[in-house]
């Protein structure tokens, strides 16, 4: 009893610094791969917790080597933006200026009664009013609702209002992200002149560059460029 006892606080504190290393995320919040390194932990731990004649170190290394993996898989991509988006995917805007995006929603899996129900843990019941909703990689909804129907409406105080604007990324960690390119109708020259005009000859000095709606560049260049 002893010590399967043992054997159950050793492999709890190796899974709390697994997952301490894995980061500070919600179960809902986990990438794909995160979570099923989570739950192929899980699984390996009770193994031999529950039966004292299996070698300990048949429960831990397994874990480590989990854990090693999905920090490897981690590091690589953030270099690789195609393995980021195979492990991960990429969002999807699933309303657009206040209509259903229907071949988005058919392509996640998303019926309409899920999106209804997503809106309302948001507060919201009247879909018209969202300018942007955004299904996140991790599962969750984002939601830019229009300018006029945010609390407290701009409407309400007879004010004018500036439309909140979606920020696409362009530039992430020096990885030039084409998709992205398309969809605010850019492209490679445009980017190359907006990067010499402030100055960057080579693309991995960018750690971030981002526009909105309103053609606004965010830009965040690498610490010591």
């Amino acid at each position: 009893m002893i010590i399967i006892f043992l054997r159950t606080i050793i492999l709890y504190c190796i899974i709390v610094v697994a997952f301490r290393i894995m980061g500070k995320r919600q179960i809902g919040e986990l990438e794909p791969s995160e979570l099923v390194t989570a739950v192929l932990i899980s699984e390996l731990a009770c193994i031999p917790m529950q039966d004292s004649r299996i070698p300990l170190l048949a429960g831990v290394v397994p874990v480590l080597t989990l854990l090693a993996f999905e920090l490897l898989v981690s590091a690589v991509t953030m270099k690789s933006i195609k393995l980021r988006l195979l492990l991960c995917g990429s969002p999807s805007i699933v309303v657009r200026e206040g209509k259903p995006v229907q071949h988005a929603m058919k392509k996640n899996r998303l019926t309409i009664d899920e999106l209804a129900e997503q809106l309302r843990k948001n507060g919201i019941t009247d879909i018209s009013t969202v300018k942007y909703a955004i299904l996140e990689t991790d599962g969750t909804l984002s939601m830019i609702p229009y300018a006029a129907s945010e609390p407290p409406t701009a409407s309400d105080m007879g004010v004018k209002a500036a439309q909140t604007a979606l920020t696409t990324i362009l530039v992430s960690n020096g990885r030039v992200l084409s998709e992205n390119l398309k969809f605010r109708s850019l492209d490679n020259r445009w980017l190359e002149k907006t990067l010499k005009s402030r100055g960057i000859d080579d693309i991995k000095d960018v750690f971030l560059l981002s526009i909105d709606d309103d053609k606004k560049i965010y830009l965040v260049k690498v610490d010591g460029a």
